[in-house]
């Protein structure tokens, strides 16, 4: 980690409270009616300290996620001019997973800025610029200084998610 780079979480809370002071919380789709669960809890996977979601990703009645979200404010917005991207430490079970970005300018739940990961069972750091997130569902052009939300997610097909998140921040070159 270098000097200007800026942690959102580094999992030493101890609970589901980020380095920023903000909660992670799990969302599935179930709160537009999909039929996924999942749960979301604060572990220790392979000596490092994390949050662990796991859950069945189902796209039965048009559903499709588990998510685990963390609002980067509790305010307003979260201006994240200065860096350059996204880089987090992950764990999983050989699955691809997504990350997605929501801005001010995002009103819909479904739209995001989004870029997509594999997670292996061995922990990797996971490094994903700005520039690389495609927006999806929306016309509106990416905002870093209006960031919102950060979701890490099993999204899109079934199958059973199992993740881990030790670190994540946001970096500059």
């Amino acid at each position: 980690m270098l000097a200007n780079d800026l942690i959102i979480d580094d999992r030493r809370s101890g609970n589901m409270t980020s380095t920023l002071g903000t909660q992670w919380r799990l969302v599935t789709d179930t709160v537009m009616g999909g039929l996924s669960t999942g749960n979301l809890t604060v572990d220790n996977y392979k000596g490092k300290d994390c949050l662990h979601m796991r859950g069945n990703v189902s796209t039965e009645n048009n559903g499709g996620f588990v998510q685990m979200a963390l609002s980067l404010s509790e305010q307003d917005n979260f201006d994240a001019s200065d860096f350059d991207g996204l880089e987090f430490e992950v764990s999983g079970n050989n699955e691809l997973y997504n990350i997605h970005l929501r801005t001010a300018g995002l009103w819909f739940p479904w739209q995001s800025f989004r870029a997509s990961f594999s997670a292996t069972p061995d922990w990797q750091s996971v490094r994903i610029p700005f520039a690389e997130f495609e927006a999806y569902k929306t016309t509106q052009d990416f905002r870093q200084d209006k960031l919102r939300r950060i979701g890490l997610l099993g999204i899109g097909r079934d199958f059973q998610a199992d993740l881990c998140l030790s670190s994540i921040r946001f970096y500059a070159n």
